[in-house]
């Protein structure tokens, strides 16, 4: 990164009044970024394992411990790849029940105190939605979208909202700190936190699980799941092998020739399911050793300058994600979960399996699978958006209880009270739609 580039950046971030610490830690992402993509070699990594197993609940927090924790939830995220305009946390998952009615009713009914980091893209929807509701929120900060050709801020005359994009959920502690929520809430009491995405309905503040971080005297505690061979898109624990430190490896910190290691789910045996636990004091005295900013990997994603115009400006966004603090602090530690913990929606799949009957989803927003949910792919061009989805599945998603396998090409519509059996395979005509009846039984290779 050249000095004029670095003047560049400072400025755009001091006309955005973004604070010193945050400046300084976008500064340093760009000086590690700028020297080349940041890679952890396979050769420097040996696999993390015999983690401690939590196998559901036991002996819960108190509920002095429980009123002195806080569950923050991420909640920046617009739900662009499903075609969304508003915040995803204001979707509904369920009838009656949005993302962030989930979010607010577990921390209600655990008992702990709901806090929300949300973006300068959902913060003013979110304060309008939850109008005089008392809960505690702070912003996350934004980043200058930079050059891939000299990492200097990009420059979109006419749609200088472009030019801007979040830093990551790995902002989450220097927002913390610059915002004075960290200190506000140690000063009232607080001690634990635990973190979760606002989209992840398997992830509640489980007071077992908080019993378990509190008597593990951790700083940082990660929720970890057995990873299969369809998990190699997520960031995975190892070991680094110079000090045996838990490092958590992304995918886009994996070189090129390390990828068959990286998908090897028997020798990386967990992925992180992406709860995190920490002690808010162990934070405070990172952030202070930091300068207000705790050092994490940082990854550059290619993009271009208006996401919707592939031809736009080539452009890096800047991100670090949350669970790389694993390797920040010193006896950080990991917990084995059960797989219903992690339940992301990211696609239009994830949102049928949700909405079926493979979820119980009840008025205390707790969620329980009946059975692990089987893998469903829907046609791309079809069902991408959330407006195709419920246009196609209007009376809600197929029963899929005793469903293995569910998969629909083409312009399907379905019935009423429809049930899959086993591995279903629905094949729509390419000329035209077609419709499967109300109450209809699938099985096997549906042609329709």
């Amino acid at each position: 990164m050249s000095v004029n580039a670095a003047s560049a950046i400072e400025a755009v971030l001091r006309r955005r009044r973004m604070p010193a610490a945050f400046r300084r830690g976008f500064l340093e992402s760009v000086r590690s970024a700028s020297e080349g993509p940041c890679h952890l070699p396979e050769a420097t990594l040996g696999p993390a394992t015999e983690f401690p197993v939590f196998r559901g609940p036991g002996a819960a927090a108190s509920e002095a411990e429980r009123a002195r924790t806080v569950a923050i939830t991420l909640n920046g995220g617009l739900g662009t790849t499903m075609g969304m305009r508003a915040p995803k946390a204001l979707l509904y998952a369920t009838e009656g029940m949005t993302f962030l009615d989930i979010a607010l009713k577990q921390a209600e009914t655990v008992g702990v105190r709901p806090v929300l980091m949300n973006s300068f893209a959902t913060d003013a929807a979110i304060r309008e939605t939850l109008g005089d509701r008392d809960v505690q929120s702070f912003l996350q900060h934004v980043a200058p979208k930079l050059r891939r050709a000299d990492f200097r801020p990009v420059r979109v005359p006419d749609r200088p909202d472009l030019e801007w994009c979040p830093p990551g959920h790995g902002d989450l502690y220097t927002a913390l700190g610059t915002s004075g929520v960290l200190a506000d809430l140690l000063r009232k009491g607080f001690r634990y936190a635990f973190v979760s995405n606002v989209d992840n309905v398997g992830g509640c503040p489980d007071p077992s699980l908080l019993a378990c971080f509190i008597r593990s005297g951790a700083p940082f505690l990660m929720e970890v799941v057995r990873r299969t061979p369809e998990d190699w898109k997520g960031g995975h624990l190892a070991r680094r092998r110079s000090d045996g430190r838990l490092v958590l490896r992304e995918t886009a910190q994996c070189a090129p020739g390390d990828r068959d290691a990286f998908r090897d789910h028997e020798r990386y045996c967990y992925f992180n399911a992406n709860n995190l636990w920490l002690r808010l004091e162990a934070l405070r005295e990172a952030l202070d050793r930091g300068g207000g900013f705790l050092p994490l990997p940082t990854i550059a994603n290619p993009k271009t300058a208006d996401p919707r115009d592939p031809g736009s400006e080539p452009v890096f966004h800047l991100e670090q994600a949350a669970g790389t603090a694993l390797e920040v602090f010193d006896g950080a530690q990991a917990i084995e979960v059960p797989r219903r913990r992690f339940a992301p929606v990211k696609t239009t799949e994830n949102l049928l399996v949700l909405r079926s009957d493979i979820y119980a989803i009840d008025e205390n927003g707790l969620v329980e699978p009946a059975r692990e949910p089987p893998p469903v792919e829907l046609d791309g061009e079809r069902y991408r958006f959330i407006s195709d989805l419920e246009a196609r599945f209007p009376h809600g998603p197929p029963s899929l209880l005793a469903c293995d396998r569910f998969q629909v090409s083409g312009d399907v519509r379905f019935g009423r009270e429809v049930a899959c059996e086993g591995e279903v395979t629905v094949v729509g005509r390419p000329d035209r739609p077609a419709v499967i009846p109300d109450g209809a039984r699938l099985r096997g290779v549906v042609r329709v």
